[in-house]
């Protein structure tokens, strides 16, 4: 059974820093493409940023330079390092995994976390 689990969420003034986390069990997790997206209250769901097996990263525009995601394999774990946090990055923050390659729609990914609230106040 695959699980996804996120943590590191809460609330922060504008230009601060989160550090989220995504713990993975069930699958082989080095092979998949994992990624963060995240969904404000009233809009649709948007990829954020998406890490390959291979280690090649994709961001979004609006995140690119302030955000960093990584992988830890061998902990089956993924994270994303936000800095310089802006109020409009206030959303739920979900992981998800696929078995093939990176996409930035939602809407492939196979497995998903429950989410982890980041609100960014100014």
């Amino acid at each position: 059974q695959v699980q996804l689990v996120e943590s590191g969420g809460g609330s922060v003034q504008a230009g601060g820093s989160l550090r989220l986390s995504c713990a993975a069990t069930g699958y082989t997790y080095s092979s998949y493409c994992v990624g963060w997206f995240r969904q404000a209250p009233g809009k649709q769901r948007e990829g954020v940023a998406t890490i390959a097996s291979t280690g090649t990263t994709t961001y979004a525009p609006s995140v690119r330079g302030r955000f960093t995601i990584s992988r830890d394999n061998a902990k089956n774990t993924l994270y994303l390092q936000m800095n310089s946090l802006k109020p409009e990055d206030t959303a739920m923050y979900y992981c998800a995994a696929r078995e093939r390659l990176c996409s930035f729609y939602p809407g492939v990914f196979s497995y998903w976390g429950r989410g982890t609230s980041v609100t960014v106040s100014s």
